[in-house]
């Protein structure tokens, strides 16, 4: 039996999901409370409560700074399309790893994604099963793979 390698951390991944689909938030956050992943997180349901959670505004003053930012692009208010280029205009958001996490398989949507610099463009699956899977491949490499700073 090997051991995998986990990278150090001297704290969580803090992520900040913006997804407007109850159902998958809470199998997202099951999936995030499962002790193999050392990560905390918030939910917007939506990119205006992302931007207001990533600008520090109104009851968000105290909010930790995300490392990672997961992105649906189909939500209302404020969709995952403007979060991008909110995140673009601001240098020092515009650092934040953005990984889009959504239902859209087209092709302009990802090459959309891409121009805005995303870290990664990621389809849900419609199987619960796959979609789990995706999901655990995905904190896997952001957890045990990836260095980010501190």
């Amino acid at each position: 039996m090997t051991t995998a390698y986990r990278r150090p951390a001297s704290r969580p991944l803090e992520i900040l999901l913006v997804e407007d689909n109850p159902a998958d938030v809470r199998l997202i956050q099951l999936i995030l409370e499962d002790a193999e992943f050392h990560v905390n997180f918030t939910v917007a349901n939506n990119g205006q409560e992302a931007m207001t959670i990533l600008l520090k505004e109104g009851e968000a003053t105290n909010a930790a700074r995300p490392d990672m930012i997961l992105l649906d692009l189909n939500m209302p208010v404020m969709d995952g399309r403007e979060v991008l280029a909110a995140l673009e205009q601001n240098p020092d958001l515009g650092r934040i790893p953005v990984v889009v996490l959504t239902t859209s398989q087209s092709q302009e949507d990802l090459e959309y994604a891409y121009s805005k610099c995303i870290s990664s463009y990621i389809t849900k699956p419609v199987d619960v099963h796959q979609f789990n899977s995706k999901v655990r491949d995905l904190l896997n490499y952001w957890t045990n793979v990836a260095v980010l700073p501190d």
